[in-house]
This record gives C-alpha cells, structure tokens and sequence, in this order.
C-alpha cells in the first residue's frame, strides 16, 4: 500500500521537492505507526534541503546527496498501529513528536517511528498547534534550563519572533524572568502579547549597546559579534547561541568556548535534542496555560515547497505547519 509523500532525491532549493507515491511504512518492535495530521516545518528542514552548512552532510545525512529522502521532524495525529513490545501508546491515542533522531518523515501522510519518539498530545491543543511544539519548544526550554535562567533575571532574545524565539519568550516569562525581545517592527506587538515587558525594533535599535543591562542573552537569529553580546551583559552574565547564520554558528560553537571570561560571563551555545520527558515538560506548560504554540498559516502537503520558501524570507510570525 502507498502513501502520499514530499521527497527529494539531491540537495537545492525547494524546487527540488516533489509530491510522490511512495510505500507506507509498517511499524517494526518498538515502533508506532502514526496518521500524520499536521507537520511543523523549521529551519532545520531548510538546512537539510539544500546540505548546508556542509557540516549537516557530515552528520549521516549523506555526503553527495541525501540518504533519507522525506524531509519533516515535527509530527502531530493518530496512532494507527502499533510494533511488538509497545506498551506507551494504542491505536486511536492523540500524540506529538520529534522525529529528528529517527529519520525524518513528516512531510508525508504516514510515518513509522520509536515509541520515544512521541509523547501525548495536549489535551488543549489542535494537531495544527500540536505539531509545532517539539523541536522549537525542546531547543527553548533546554537554552533556559542550561542559561539557569532564574525569576526576577532581565533576559534578552534577539530573533524572538521565530518558532523558537516564541517559546523563549513565554516559558522564560513563566519562569519569572523579565524578558525583553528583539525582532522586526512587524512582529514586536505579538511578542507583547506572549509577554515580553519590552519589545524593541533591530532596525532602530541594536540592543547590544546597552551596556551591562541583561543577565541572560539568548542569539536564535541575526548576527551581532560575541563581544557586543558579551558587553550587554551583566557581571556573572550568560551568553548562549541557538541556532541562526552560519558566521553565528561558527562564533557561538568554535569561538565562544575559548574566549577570555571577564566578570564571571560565560558564551556558549545550546544544542538541543528531543527527550519524551521534555516533552512532557512542555504539555505541562501548554495545559497551564503559560505557553501558547504560534501558528501563522497552513500548507496542504502538495504546498510545502512554497512554504518553506515562505519561511527561508524570514517572514514568518510564529510557525508554519504543512498538513497532509
């Protein structure tokens, strides 16, 4: 039996994706068989699309061209079966997961993934909301866990209007810090109504020149050197790099670590990786009420190209979801 699915068979632009007929998957021991309802799309599928930074290729994706051929890491539906030794899920349980460490395969109508993979869904949100959560929740909340972000700190994001830039705001708020966010003029009344106390437009203000004003600063996007981010830092401040442009990349992962520690700053990066207990982290923010997923348009499957087109301008307020 077949299934619809977005593939891609070399690396490029999103013109490369094509919508095929491809065999549905069946789960192995320790599997589940999930309907996909929706999928969320990140930056990170981008990156894979096209094999760049180089460094993607060298992590198991395929040096030449690509060894998993369906894009999609963020997943939310139905459980449709179920492989031998399951005991965490049944057929018909709502879940939502990250499929980064297990291949891949959202962007498709069907995927089969490790149990560990999935976690039950909220109960207050829609497959739509759901499937926007893990990747971009799990990065936020282990960036303010390793920031050891603390109520009544001043924490400043630079790139909050993004998926991951959203959760920051409201799950560091929900920690009690003051969080001040920094994003296009477009985009500085949402972030007001996920709770940032201030908000501030990058085009008019580079924030980094406050000097000593913050206590946690967190980088997801656009780029401002380490010493200007270190200079807007408190005494015992700290610095960590998510994500964002490949010089970014290379300050936050290669440098950071290595520069002279003045006043007791520390510069780091943060890479995240989806645990089931995170998850359920998240679920318990989201059913609180303090964390509410942003979900700015829809794609139908046959659309992702042009969403991830969408998202590559860096238009977006929030997230994006394709739903098959």
């Amino acid at each position: 039996m077949n299934m619809k699915a977005m593939i891609y068979t070399q690396y490029g632009s999103p013109d490369v994706l094509r919508l095929a007929d491809v065999p549905k998957p069946a789960p192995k021991a320790g599997e589940v068989l999930v309907s996909i309802h929706a999928a969320g799309i990140n930056s990170a599928d981008i990156r894979l699309l096209r094999g760049q930074p180089f460094l993607v290729r060298l992590m198991g994706y395929g040096l030449f061209k690509p060894k998993r051929s369906i894009l999609g890491g963020d997943v939310a539906g139905r459980v449709e079966a179920v492989g031998s030794g399951v005991t965490l899920f049944k057929p018909g349980d709502s879940v939502y997961g990250d499929l980064s460490n297990s291949g891949m395969g959202g962007f498709a109508e069907y995927v089969a993934a490790p149990e560990a993979a999935f976690a039950p869904m909220p109960t207050n949100l829609s497959f739509e909301e759901a499937a926007v959560v893990p990747l971009a929740g799990i990065t936020a909340l282990q960036a303010l866990r390793k920031a050891h972000v603390q109520a009544g700190e001043r924490v400043a994001i630079n790139g909050a209007s993004g998926g991951v830039g959203t959760f920051l705001v409201q799950i560091a708020r929900a920690l009690g810090a003051e969080v001040t966010a920094s994003a296009s003029a477009g985009k500085l009344e949402m972030l007001r109504g996920l709770g940032a106390a201030e908000v501030i437009d990058y085009a008019r203000e580079d924030f980094t020149e406050r000097s000593g004003q913050y206590d946690v600063i967190l980088g997801v996007n656009g780029y401002h050197p380490l010493a200007h981010y270190a200079r807007a830092l408190r005494p015992g401040g700290r610095y960590l790099m998510i994500g964002g442009a490949d010089a970014q990349l290379f300050e936050g992962l290669l440098r950071a670590p290595f520069m002279p520690k003045r006043d007791g700053k520390r510069l780091g990066a943060v890479t995240a990786k989806a645990t089931p207990a995170d998850l359920r982290a998240l679920t318990a923010f989201i059913e609180r009420g303090e964390v509410k997923p942003v979900v700015e348009r829809c794609y139908p499957l046959a659309e992702a190209a042009e969403a991830l087109r969408y998202l590559d301008a860096g238009h977006a307020r929030g997230k994006l979801v394709i739903t098959p």
